[in-house]
């Protein structure tokens, strides 16, 4: 179409510079007319070389447009190819699986055709032996009512009762005979475990013995150890490790912290901020250095007065102070390091009467429980601590078995070794030697008492030896002698699940038969 176009054009052109040729040659005459004959036929043949150029490239657009529909074709058709090839394939992969699947369910259904068949005969069969049976009994009971005179009801209440009571005699006296062959290990685990749980975990005494309260000598003052935005009592905490509470309580804020160490700090340094008054970040750090230095040299001052009162020497200076330590540890409110010291009396006492050194008995007492002042940060048993840190320090082999044996949780392999295990337990045992809130204390008791109140045929009871003993009276006409065995296990069993207590509680079971008569 370009090119009838240009051909179009090229003719009107020629047609136009012909008649512009008359015209002129009219006018100018021959000359002028042989100019634009040449004129027309240069533009003539321009116009057919721009129509041949605008073919030629119609051509080769052709080409190439074609050329790309036909790959585009081709590429259409491999990608359908394929996508058939791949239907084709999970095509055939269903069918393969569905045929398989077929086979499954008629085996299946087979085998469940037998299943039901051979059912059907069992059930036929059981329901003639169902008969049977069923005829059996009604025959036996008929027989056993005429010859018994009893009913069917009658007989069966009897028979169980019978077997109720049989089988609760049969049960005490097996209990009996289990708790006899068992004391003896019973009790060497129970007091090894009630030992560690004394020592690490005193529940009812964690608020006591966690927290020191510090008096102000205004409510001001609070404000002041807040700081602005909070930064002086942040950098207390940061710089002692503890957390402080301040709280509606006049006058008042309290150090919070498991680490008895770290309390005490806290407390110096506070007291002293306090008096002093200039109370900032910076002076925080000055104040808690120096409170740091004047704890722990009161701490190798209460182990060095410790070994002087006992007449001990040469005892390695971190052991002094570790035993120093001891004196800001309590347990059930006994202090550890007055309970180290007491032990080492008693055992040296023992220790004389036996014709044993008193001398090495008074130091491995002393040192018994300096594992308590590690606990904090070494796991484990203090008594196994303490070894560690005896032998680390040159205490003598015996020295280091006394201390680790005095919880039996290694073989004693001296003969102090069972003496300094009695000083500790006579030390923690005395009456007074460690305490409980009083409302605490109540509550235990009274809780003793309701649970064993509980049970029928009781009587009275008493709880004694500050909640470590429970009696119980019951009637004699109610409980039996197998029956209050019965009775002591079930209470003492009540107590384990329900209450928390340190210790052991022993239950005693009282069953008294009295008889009197009047002489006349």
């Amino acid at each position: 179409m370009q090119w009838l176009f240009a051909l179009l054009i090229g003719c009107v052109v020629g047609g136009g510079a012909v008649w512009v040729g008359s015209r002129i040659r009219s006018r100018k005459g021959q000359a002028a007319l042989e100019n634009a004959r040449l004129r027309a036929e240069t533009l003539l043949r321009e116009a057919e070389t721009r129509s041949e150029l605008t073919i030629k490239e119609a051509e080769i657009k052709a080409k190439e447009v074609l050329a790309e529909a036909r790959e585009e074709a081709e590429h259409e058709i491999r990608e359908l190819k394929r996508e058939f090839t791949n239907f084709e394939r999970k095509l055939h992969e269903r069918e393969t699986a569905l045929e398989k699947r077929v086979e499954t369910f008629e085996r299946r259904e087979s085998e469940i055709g037998q299943r039901e068949h051979y059912l059907r005969e069992r059930e036929v069969i059981l329901e003639e032996k169902n008969q049977e049976r069923q005829r059996l009994i009604e025959e036996a009971q008929r027989r056993l009512e005429s010859i018994a005179g009893l009913t069917a009801h009658e007989a069966r209440r009897v028979l169980m009762d019978e077997m109720i009571e049989q089988a609760r005699h049969d049960a005490a006296k097996h209990i009996r005979v289990i708790e006899e062959e068992a004391r003896e290990e019973a009790d060497r685990r129970a007091k090894r475990v009630v030992a560690i749980a004394i020592e690490r975990l005193a529940g009812d005494f964690v608020a006591e013995r966690t927290v020191s309260s510090l008096s102000l000598p205004s409510d001001d003052m609070k404000g002041r150890i807040i700081g602005r935005e909070g930064r002086n009592i942040r950098a207390i905490e940061a710089a002692t490790g503890v957390d402080i509470i301040v709280d509606d309580t006049p006058e008042t804020v309290v150090i919070s912290c498991h680490n008895p160490i770290r309390r005490e700090i806290a407390r110096v340094a506070l007291e002293r901020l306090i008096s002093d008054g200039r109370i900032h970040p910076g002076r925080i750090e000055e104040v808690v250095r120096k409170a740091e230095q004047d704890v722990e040299a009161a701490v190798r001052e209460a182990g060095q007065r410790a070994l002087i009162e006992l007449g001990i020497h040469g005892v390695h200076a971190e052991l002094v102070k570790l035993l120093g330590m001891l004196k800001y540890r309590y347990s059930y409110g006994q202090n550890a390091l007055a309970h180290s010291v007491e032990t080492a009396f008693i055992c040296g006492a023992m220790a004389a009467e036996l014709g044993l050194n008193e001398r090495q008995a008074r130091r491995a007492a002393l040192l018994h429980d300096i594992g308590k002042a590690l606990t904090h940060e070494v796991e484990g048993s203090h008594a196994l601590i303490g070894e560690e840190m005896a032998r680390n320090f040159g205490e003598s082999a015996k020295i280091v078995n006394e201390i680790a044996a005095h919880h039996e949780e290694v073989k004693a392999e001296t003969i102090l070794a069972p003496l300094v295990d009695a000083a500790d337990a006579l030390s923690a045992a005395r009456p007074g030697a460690r305490r409980e809130t009083i409302e605490n204390y109540v509550k235990r008791v009274e809780e003793l008492e309701q649970i064993a109140k509980s049970f029928s045929g009781v009587e009275k009871c008493f709880a004694m030896q500050a909640g470590r003993e429970l009696r119980i009276i019951v009637e004699p006409g109610k409980v039996s002698d197998d029956e209050s065995l019965v009775l002591a296990r079930e209470v003492a069993r009540r107590i384990e699940n329900e209450m928390t207590y340190p210790g052991q509680v022993r239950v005693t079971v009282i069953r008294e038969t009295r008889a009197s008569e009047i002489a006349r």
